[in-house]
């Protein structure tokens, strides 16, 4: 494992994750939106994810800036958060499966829209966030520089923080009971984990 080879496979996990939303995102476009916690605090934060998981790596990768904050490369870091990687694409693939059209990049109900608690959903009840953690947790061990590295864990975390509560409170508005039941069996982040 090189520097140049744990950038790649850094830029393989980014065209991944699009790759795989692309499909999902065109269905879900199709079923109306009923309600919606859309407005500045979600574009905010679905912004400041986007730069930490995605515009301050490629940057990085791209031109090698800010090279002040460059650390020592190991190559067992790079091999394990390679590993991180394919476990982050595999439980966001499973994720838009199970979603299929209720998906939404936002915090939206859609018409028709399902509480869905089988395959991925059966113990986990935000595996698109547990993908995204994988994700940061792939960037900081395969980006060898202080900024770029950890900006996915900054990033994203400002983003699961600032929304997760908010989600949980529409899928009880919208689902009752069963999502108060589902809350009750499952883990929010990792299974056994409440």
């Amino acid at each position: 494992m090189t520097p140049t080879i744990s950038k790649i496979i850094f830029v393989a996990l980014a065209i991944g994750w699009y790759l795989i939303r692309y499909k999902y995102a065109r269905r879900s476009r199709r079923a109306r939106i009923v309600r919606s916690a859309r407005g500045p605090l979600e574009i905010a934060l679905l912004l400041t994810s986007l730069s930490g998981l995605g515009l301050v790596p490629l940057v990085y990768v791209a031109i090698g800036m800010p090279r002040f904050a460059d650390h020592s490369f190991y190559p067992w870091l790079a091999w394990l958060g390679s590993f991180f990687a394919i476990a982050a694409l595999s439980v966001f693939h499973l994720t838009h499966r199970a979603l299929g059209r209720n998906w939404s990049v936002s915090l939206d109900v859609r018409e028709n829209h399902e509480l869905v608690t089988e395959g991925i959903y059966r113990r986990v009840r935000h595996p698109m966030y547990s993908a995204f953690w994988l994700w940061a947790i792939a960037q900081a061990l395969l980006l060898p520089n202080w900024i770029a590295g950890l900006a996915g864990l900054v990033g994203f975390g400002v983003l699961f923080f600032g929304r997760v509560a908010r989600e949980e409170r529409m899928m009880l508005q919208t689902f009752g009971d069963s999502y108060r039941d589902y809350m009750a069996r499952t883990g929010r982040i990792f299974p056994w984990i409440l």
